[in-house]
């Protein structure tokens, strides 16, 4: 069996990516994938792996968490996805980022030692994600951190999603890693979730095109339905360009113009941030053992 295990990271899915994987969970269930819901696993797997310590999991307690977790008689391929597998939000920049996920994600796959791990990652433009996982941070019950309390410690000019990457297949020698930038999301939705549930091409998911739907008005929707009705999609390219002219059209502003404002940051700092993410993003396309979705 293999188990698949969607990392996140934080801020980039909010839980989507589930959602429509549940939805559609019968129908992937007749092609032996497992999708549980997430309070069947999460705080167990959580528990679990603290209880081990790094060991691995002996085959009497794999078998107990597994007849907990899946309800189906046949699975060769079993979906987890939380966020807080690399790190609980708070802890996102402790010390830089995710600094725990190459020993967190080991850590879990040694839950399931006898099953093969794959893991799945979306990153995102630190401009955009440290706003974002800071207003999150704000949002917590008991939160509110100051500025200078998230940041402590941390030069943000030399964060780098490469490291994250580096120290997960350093942890997980020999298991898939796929990584996606947030940014290109809604042109690659349909492969992101082919590449995490692994179901068969031709497969047609129910609510494929939510993502979309919150990125751009019924009016949009509808016209680019009318469109793909009158030239039907031949490939994975026509698709993209079609979904591409259509947000750039009809995009909701407040969904495409991030507001990046952070105490001290300037059009400068956002800037450097991302040429600094785009030449990252290059250097992770690059990496042996990576498999990278690009549109």
């Amino acid at each position: 069996m293999r188990i698949v295990y969607h990392l996140g990271a934080h801020c980039t899915d909010d839980e989507r990516l589930l959602r429509c994987l549940l939805k559609n969970r019968g129908k992937l269930a007749k092609q032996g994938i497992a999708v549980p819901g997430p309070t069947r696993y999460r705080n167990l797997m959580r528990d679990t792996a603290i209880a081990l310590k790094g060991q691995a999991a002996s085959p009497d307690t794999q078998a107990l968490l597994l007849e907990q977790i899946v309800e189906e008689d046949r699975t060769e391929r079993l979906v987890l996805s939380w966020d807080s597998f690399l790190c609980f939000l708070p802890w996102v920049m402790d010390g830089g980022l995710y600094m725990a996920a190459g020993d967190r994600t080991r850590a879990f796959a040694q839950v399931f030692p006898q099953m093969q791990p794959e893991f799945h990652l979306a990153i995102r433009n630190p401009a955009t994600f440290l706003p974002a996982v800071f207003a999150k941070q704000q949002g917590m019950k008991g939160g509110k951190p100051a500025y200078q309390d998230f940041v402590r410690g941390v030069d943000i000019f030399s964060l780098r999603w490469s490291q994250v990457v580096a120290s997960i297949l350093a942890q997980n020698p020999g298991a898939p890693l796929t990584v996606w930038c947030d940014e290109d999301t809604p042109l690659i939705w349909p492969e992101v979730l082919q590449a995490v549930a692994g179901f068969a091409p031709g497969t047609v998911m129910e609510d494929e095109d939510d993502l979309l739907t919150s990125l751009m008005p019924p009016e949009g929707m509808q016209r680019m339905q009318a469109y793909i009705d009158n030239h039907p999609v031949t490939s994975v390219e026509m698709r993209r360009r079609i979904v591409s002219a259509f947000l750039d059209k009809f995009a909701l502003p407040e969904k495409i113009n991030i507001d990046v404002e952070l105490p001290g940051w300037t059009e400068a700092t956002a800037q450097r941030l991302t040429e600094t993410y785009e030449a990252d993003v290059a250097r992770i396309a690059q990496t042996k053992g990576v498999r990278f979705l690009a549109p």
